[in-house]
């Protein structure tokens, strides 16, 4: 699943330790999930989503294949 994440944060002129501490995850973490390794929980994406003040929908792309 492609995502949003790093071009959201980048548009809010925010680094990832930044925006890590503001979802409270590590931002090594949120490095992972930008890069595409994992998949956050739900919870830790509508964290990640109102942070960018966004929705998981705008955030996460979908392969409808």
């Amino acid at each position: 699943m492609k995502n949003r994440i790093a071009e959201l944060r980048k548009a809010r002129k925010m680094t990832q330790p930044q925006l890590a501490k503001k979802v409270g995850i590590l931002y090594q973490a949120l490095q992972v999930y930008e890069y595409g390794k994992q998949i956050p929980s739900v919870d830790t994406a509508i964290r990640i989503a109102r942070a960018l003040d966004t929705t998981v929908e705008e955030l996460f792309l979908i392969d409808e294949e």
